[in-house]
C-alpha cells in the first residue's frame, strides 16, 4: 500500500460486549483517496468494527489512528465532525421527515453552514432521486431510495473518509448498480471510503484494496484484482463453493 501515512489505520481492534467479543484482532489502512473493502460472511465482524471506527461502540484494545490522531474510544459526535461518516446498515432515518430535512440533519457536524448549499448540491447530483423526492417523507421511500438517503445523509457532513456498510444489502439489482456507479462517480471525486460488504464480486469490483475478516480477526489481505482472483476468499474464509 502507500509508504505515506494512511488516512485511517486501524491496530489490533477489539471490542468487547462483556464476555462476548465482538471483534477479537483487525488490522487494516485505508489511504487517502483510496476505495478499501471489508469483506466477510454475516457475522464475521464487519459492522462492529465499522462502529467501532465510528464511535458508536467502545473499543476494547487496540489503536484507530484517523488522521495522525488516536480516536479510539471517542464518542460518535466528536468523531464525525473530525471528518468521518458512517452511513450505517438497516438506514436510520427520521422517517417523518422528508427527504431533505433528513439530509440536513447529516450537516449537523458542519462548523460552517454557509456549506450547506454546495453539499446539498453535490448529493443531488451523485443521487438524482433524492432531488425528485426531497419534499418527500423518507418512511414512504422504497429500500434503494433510503439506501440513497443514508449515504447522502453521511456525505452533508463533507466527511473525509466515508464508512459504508453493507450498502447492497436486501437491493435490487438494478438499485445495487446505481449505488455503485454513484461509488465509483464518488471515488473519482476524490472521496476515500471503506465498505464493509457481503456481496465479494460488488466490493472488489469497487475496492483499490481488501481484507476479509473471518470470527472477528483481519485473515487475509490484499489488492482488490489479486483477491478477485484467489479461491482462499471465496472458499475457506467467505464459506462460498
Amino acid at each position: 500500500m502507500s509508504s505515506s501515512a494512511p488516512l485511517l489505520r486501524i491496530e489490533h481492534l477489539q471490542v468487547r460486549y462483556g464476555d462476548l467479543i465482538g471483534v477479537a484482532d483487525v488490522s487494516l489502512d485505508v489511504p487517502t483517496g483510496s476505495v478499501v473493502a471489508l469483506l466477510g460472511s454475516n457475522g464475521a465482524g464487519k459492522t462492529t468494527t465499522l462502529n467501532a471506527i465510528a464511535g458508536i461502540v467502545p473499543t476494547s484494545a487496540g489503536s484507530v489512528t484517523f488522521a495522525g490522531e488516536n480516536i479510539a474510544g471517542q464518542p460518535a459526535f466528536a468523531v464525525v465532525r473530525k471528518g468521518l461518516a458512517l452511513s450505517p446498515e438497516g438506514w436510520r432515518l427520521f422517517t417523518q421527515q422528508s427527504v431533505e430535512n433528513n439530509l440536513m440533519l447529516g450537516a449537523t457536524p458542519l462548523a460552517d453552514r454557509g456549506r450547506i448549499p454546495r453539499l446539498l448540491e453535490r448529493v443531488y447530483s451523485v443521487f438524482p432521486r433524492l432531488a425528485e423526492r426531497r419534499r418527500q417523507r423518507a418512511g414512504t421511500m422504497s429500500g434503494g431510495e433510503r439506501q440513497m438517503l443514508a449515504v447522502g445523509r453521511a456525505l452533508m457532513s463533507d466527511p473525509k473518509l466515508l464508512l459504508l456498510d453493507e450498502p447492497s444489502l436486501g437491493l435490487a439489482p438494478a438499485i445495487v448498480d446505481s449505488m455503485y456507479d454513484a461509488f465509483a462517480a464518488l471515488h473519482k471525486d476524490g472521496q476515500t471510503i471503506l465498505l464493509a460488504e457481503q456481496s465479494v464480486d460488488l466490493a472488489l469490483e469497487a475496492a483499490d484494496h481488501a481484507y476479509v475478516l473471518q470470527v472477528g480477526r483481519t485473515v487475509l489481505e490484499g489488492p482488490a484484482r489479486d483477491l478477485a482472483t484467489n479461491p482462499d476468499v471465496q472458499r475457506i474464509y467467505l464459506g462460498v463453493e
